[in-house]
């Protein structure tokens, strides 16, 4: 039984840039993952990084078989690269195969032909979150129903595309595809639309979509999916409704049901989630999880947050943890982008504080007018007595880039005249931040 100071169990953000660290520090270490097609983890493969090259290819106008083709050279270059990262350490043992424990130390990997243990006296999970279907009878089995993953895998566009949950994952294939030139109808179960977010902007997003040809069926309840010539059929009580795909967006869980983790001590939550204390220590005091496996944002820098308080935790003074985190934004990639951080309207509201509210349409910022894209508004709520930033929500074209200007203000919690006062280039997305924060009274 080979012998390692560290096992570190899936390729993702926290487990690839971990085990390259504790490498370079000396450590010996083992990286267990269970395909060769996910060297680098989900956001490489199967997540942000070929969605946003498509999203990007969808903007410019290109055709969908070329799109595709560029997407794979651009996850193939990158996985490649991930892997030599670590298998060209001297210290690092890349080991393909599905892990599973047999004890608190013992972790048995299961190749197609044969099987290992690896001794590990450190072990840490990072094994990510699958695809959640519904308990819809024929949805399955049907052929032509994809998750995001198979839906990437296209060869041809689908002239229709049904999407399954109009979530922020459902949103984002639904502006991509569209762009495209895919006839896309988004299903949704609940009443509402993008529930999170405050009435206004889950309108100003619904109006978007409909502009590019997207339709939003609310209250849409499919009782059962089947196929007819070669089409999806989506059974709904205002009768059928086909596609030629469906992809189903109903959410991700934390992938942990293979790792007999009750051999290994380690508690899970009624999700599946791996339960973890602030320093992402698990049950079992020598092992620890990060990323999606522990339930919590599924995002890659959270990931790469986990990371980095683990490394403090082996490696540094121990004071890292998740209480530390503050304002973590996040960006919904459809065409504009839709970004936010920190509370929405309704909750700053529903916290009792003495707030202002200001929005500002997109239209009036000059650099949306340069780049012919006047779609969209910005949102900001500030503490009226505390003159803090308390949230906003940009639905705009470079957004994502925007948004990370307003988490350094809130995160050193700096007064909303920072921004409107700073100076910023000209003309650029990022100095309408002076114009909206110049309505706050």
């Amino acid at each position: 039984m080979n012998h390692y100071q560290a096992i570190i169990i899936g390729f993702g953000k926290a487990g690839k840039t971990l085990a390259a660290t504790l490498a370079k520090a000396g450590w010996k270490v083992a990286m267990i993952e269970q395909s060769d097609t996910m060297y680098g983890g989900t956001c490489i493969n199967i997540g942000c990084i070929p969605t946003k090259t498509l999203v990007h290819d969808a903007e410019e106008q290109r055709d969908f078989a070329s799109a595709m083709q560029r997407k794979s050279a651009v996850v193939g270059f990158l996985r490649d690269k991930n892997f030599h990262n670590l298998a060209d350490l001297d210290n690092v043992d890349v080991i393909n195969g599905r892990a599973e424990f047999v004890d608190a130390h013992t972790v048995r990997v299961v190749q197609a032909h044969d099987e290992q243990e690896l001794y590990g006296e450190k072990i840490f999970i990072n094994t990510g979150a699958r695809s959640v279907f519904p308990n819809i009878p024929g949805l399955k089995t049907t052929p032509g129903v994809f998750d995001s993953t198979g839906l990437l895998n296209l060869t041809g566009l689908p002239a229709r595309l049904g999407i399954l949950g109009g979530g922020y994952i459902g949103v984002e294939f639904a502006a991509m595809f569209a762009r495209f030139g895919s006839k896309v109808t988004i299903f949704e179960a609940a009443g509402e639309f993008l529930s999170r977010e405050d009435r206004d902007i889950a309108g100003a997003v619904a109006t978007i979509l409909k502009d590019e040809g997207v339709e939003l069926i609310l209250n849409a309840q499919v009782s059962a999916v089947s196929s007819a010539d070669g089409a999806v059929v989506l059974h709904t009580a205002e009768g059928e409704r086909t596609a030629d795909a469906l992809l189903v967006a109903s959410g991700r869980k934390p992938a942990t049901e293979s790792l007999q983790l009750q051999k290994a001590g380690v508690e899970v939550n009624e999700r599946g989630a791996i339960v973890v204390n602030r320093y992402l220590r698990t049950s079992a005091e020598n092992i620890w999880a990060m990323g999606d496996v522990t339930g919590g944002l599924q995002f890659t820098y959270m990931s790469l947050d986990d990371y980095r308080i683990v490394r403090d935790n082996l490696l540094g003074e121990g004071l890292r943890h998740t209480g530390d985190r503050q304002n973590v934004p996040y960006s919904v990639f459809m065409t504009p982008p839709l970004s936010r951080i920190g509370m929405s309207e309704a909750q700053a509201r529903a916290s009792g504080a003495e707030i202002q509210v200001v929005t500002m349409p997109v239209a009036a910022i000059p650099r949306a007018r340069v780049i012919n894209d006047t779609r969209g508004v910005l949102k900001a709520i500030v503490d009226s007595n505390t003159r803090k930033i308390l949230g906003v929500t940009l639905l705009c074209a470079e957004s994502h880039e925007m948004i990370n200007i307003v988490k350094t203000v809130m995160d050193a919690g700096l007064p909303y005249t920072v921004l409107r006062d700073q100076i910023f280039t000209h003309p650029t997305m990022s100095e309408s931040l002076n114009d909206l924060f110049t309505l706050i009274k």
